[in-house]
């Protein structure tokens, strides 16, 4: 099985962002993000209605680190504090040496590539530091936008199942992407 070393948070860097762990202080602009039904759109989990769903969410996210299930790192521009997304692994299976990552980005930074240097520093992340061998991606099919950018960072889609869950009433396709280490 592989063994993580947990013991200091990678702050990781890219050509315009840094990325650092989420804070309490994140929480307004996450909720930002999290009410935003443009960002919610292809995500299947409830919008955040309060200030306190976000806190909670952070909450959570910080537990997930201690804990040694999960990381999350909030994308902030050069120079700023400001959080503009979040970028991380979940449901990591250390006996399989794979995780999955996941992303959300606020809708006044799409389309600047900003999520692909996110995501490549991310990838290269759990390859190198963690020890990964192969990095999974769920989306809808219908969200092209993250469709292309998993494609144009390497990832390769292997499947799509069909209404594989139930949300918001309506049973949901999921498309699987894949990276491997030596991809």
């Amino acid at each position: 099985m592989l063994t993580l070393d947990l013991s200091e948070f990678p702050l990781l860097r890219t050509e315009r962002l840094d990325l650092r762990p989420i804070a309490q202080d994140d929480a307004h602009a996450l909720y930002a993000m999290r009410s935003d039904p443009r960002v919610m759109r292809h995500i299947g989990r409830p919008m955040a209605s309060t200030l306190q769903d976000a806190v909670e969410l952070i909450t959570r996210i910080e537990d997930n680190w201690k804990a040694g299930v999960g990381i999350t790192w909030a994308m902030v521009p050069h120079g700023s504090t400001d959080l503009i997304g979040t970028i991380g692994f979940y449901r990591w299976k250390l006996e399989h040496h794979l995780s999955e990552v996941g992303y959300m980005l606020h809708p006044d930074h799409w389309g600047k590539g900003l999520m692909a240097e996110a995501l490549a520093s991310c990838v290269d992340c759990g390859f190198e530091h963690f020890g990964f061998h192969r990095i999974e991606a769920i989306t809808e099919p219908a969200n092209s936008a993250s469709r292309r950018l998993l494609e144009r960072s390497g990832f390769v889609h292997e499947a799509t199942l069909k209404e594989n869950y139930y949300w918001n009433g309506v049973f949901q396709d999921s498309c699987i992407y894949r990276r491997l280490v030596s991809a």
